[in-house]
């Protein structure tokens, strides 16, 4: 096996590219041709096509994982935020490089329980305005860029969301959106939430929480593809749902 150090070297160059834009990131945004010029440089094959997800994600993704260049959307709502970082947690686990722009409130105790290296893990929680300019910064020089437009209360043009898609595909970016994202090559959606672990009585600990996943998108069928599963799984990360329901037929069955 690849010494981590060594895997995560191009990521690591790139990083500092980044860090290099947005120390003038106010210029940038005072400017919309600052950041909307061509970029320069492409990801570099070695680093792969496709980034690594969860087992219980990678069945539902049409490549398996987060394909390098594509623009995901996550849609908003309950579980949303606990997919954004089950999404993103493989790959920083892998050594790649992760930013977050305009989620304030992301807890890192659950991100690092859900498997995010936190020394791999970029935040620029309060953007304001300046999003679109961060975010595109980012975009230069990270692998998984995750960004809250809706949060932040920033309206972004279509005109700007295709130079931003197209930035990212020559960059070989995953750009993670955190609610609607007309255009996007994949997008999720999160539905039927419910707790487990909670008797009858109303007392017990909160284990896991299970939901619906819906996916659409390019390289799948019409239809979509779905899949139950448990955001966050019993501690913490994403599991399949059918591990819970085995244990409690286990239960039911010893009593």
């Amino acid at each position: 096996m690849a010494d981590p150090a060594v895997r995560s070297e191009p990521s690591a160059s790139r990083l500092e590219r980044a860090r290099g834009v947005l120390r003038g990131w106010e210029d940038r945004a005072a400017s919309p041709a600052g950041w909307g010029g061509r970029a320069t440089a492409t990801v570099p094959e070695a680093e792969g096509k496709v980034l690594p997800v969860a087992a219980p994600l990678a069945g539902l993704l049409p490549a398996g994982g987060l394909r390098r260049g594509t623009t995901v959307a996550v849609a908003g709502g309950p579980g949303a935020g606990s997919l954004a970082v089950a999404l993103v947690a493989e790959a920083s686990a892998a050594g790649h490089w992760v930013g977050v722009v305009g989620r304030p409130e992301l807890g890192l105790v659950a991100a690092a329980e859900a498997g995010v290296r936190l020394e791999r893990l970029a935040l620029v929680p309060e953007p304001g305005a300046d999003l679109l300019a961060v975010t595109t910064a980012l975009v230069d020089g990270l692998d998984v860029v995750v960004a809250d437009a809706a949060r932040s209360g920033v309206v972004i043009r279509a005109a700007d969301r295709q130079r931003l898609a197209a930035r990212a595909r020559q960059r070989g970016t995953v750009l993670l959106s955190l609610g609607s994202w007309p255009g996007a090559d994949v997008e999720l959606r999160c539905a039927e939430p419910r707790w487990e672990g909670v008797g009858c009585t109303g007392a017990g600990r909160l284990r896991a929480r299970s939901m619906q996943v819906h996916l659409h998108g390019r390289g799948v069928a019409p239809g979509g593809r779905s899949a139950r599963l448990l955001l966050p799984a019993p501690g913490g990360g994403v599991g399949a749902e059918r591990r819970v329901v085995e244990r409690r037929a286990r239960v039911r069955v010893a009593g």
